[in-house]
């Protein structure tokens, strides 16, 4: 079998570079091509400098409609326009990498469905889909802490999460927020409660325990670091640690890249990643569920690589055995 012919849409931002740099070392992959309304002829390793040695592909603006499997590296809200008014072939498999297709609403678009793609929620039919909605950064690693309770029907009162991302979960676009004098040496909240990765949530946990009525109450912080997520979940829990620890070992026995720890964790296990770890303790009546990513891999493009590896049957972690910037 032919290496599968890749092209990517939007390909100067953090997603795209990291979702490249992937591909390049892939097995079964070949980037086709790299379209960049900004960038046309450039080479890649003039925006993505990590690439320097790895590549001489150049960003070009002409679209290969006959390519296998298509990444869409769009902002929130473009992918829709540019499917609009660029028709691929009927053969050509799509990850959308945007919000425009996580929700049930959203999910049906000119006859193409988007499945959701979170591995760890719906495996089976991943791997009969042709259109992929990959998850929110946020979404990822808030919905990884939660969906054990959710599918054993223990979400009976409200979810309360505090959780931190890093710079690149902003995009490469300036605003006040992402200079560096304004980062540095600096912690700050934003959308609070309104966060709109809160809609996929809501939706995965309603999938899984339909009588869910709680209320699901998310601060998202933004760290003065470059990339990872760090959450922290509680919710009143009946149960002992040790039956939580069973049932969370128990859901994620099969996962490829989530995994519970006995010990507590820290962000820097997962950066570079794309694994999931997870840590609970119990406080009183209260479960506290640890949870941190990487925003850009599990959060967003090794994410999207685990969906093709699955779409195409390839093993699950297929170019994705990655070793953490631990130190």
């Amino acid at each position: 079998m032919k290496n599968l012919e890749i092209g990517i849409i939007g390909g100067a931002g953090y997603t795209a570079g990291e979702l490249i740099r992937l591909l390049l070392h892939h097995p079964e992959t070949n980037i086709n091509f790299v379209y960049s309304t900004s960038n046309g002829g450039n080479k890649l390793y003039k925006v993505h400098q990590d690439l320097i040695g790895d590549t001489e592909i150049n960003f070009t603006n002409e679209i290969n409609t006959e390519v296998d499997i298509l990444f869409l590296c769009l902002g929130h809200g473009n992918s829709t326009a540019f499917l609009a008014k660029t028709p691929f072939s009927e053969n050509t498999k799509i990850i959308d990498l945007s919000n425009d297709f996580r929700l049930t609403a959203d999910k049906n678009f000119e006859g193409k469905e988007f499945v959701y793609g979170l591995p760890e929620l719906d495996k089976e039919a991943i791997k009969l889909a042709t259109h992929i909605a990959n998850p929110g950064c946020f979404a990822t690693a808030l919905q990884l802490a939660i969906l054990p309770l959710a599918a054993n029907g223990l979400l009976q009162n409200d979810v309360h999460i505090n959780a931190v991302t890093g710079a690149t979960g902003a995009g490469t676009s300036l605003s006040e927020t992402t200079h560096f004098t304004w980062r540095d040496n600096n912690f700050s909240n934003y959308k609070a409660f309104n966060h709109q990765h809160l809609g996929e949530i809501n939706q995965t946990v309603n999938q899984l325990q339909t009588d869910f009525k709680s209320e699901i109450n998310f601060v998202p912080n933004r760290g003065n670091f470059s990339r990872g997520i760090f959450a922290t979940t509680y919710t009143k829990f009946d149960g002992s640690i040790e039956a939580a620890k069973k049932m969370y070992k128990e859901y994620y026995k099969d996962a490829a890249f989530t995994f519970v720890s006995d010990v507590d964790i820290h962000m820097k296990q997962v950066v570079n990643t794309n694994k999931c770890l997870i840590h609970l303790a119990k406080h009183t009546n209260k479960l506290l569920i640890t949870s941190t990513i990487d925003n850009l891999l599990k959060g967003a493009s090794g994410q999207a690589i685990q969906n093709m590896n699955l779409m195409y049957g390839f093993e699950e972690t297929l170019g994705l055995n990655l070793k953490a910037n631990y130190f």
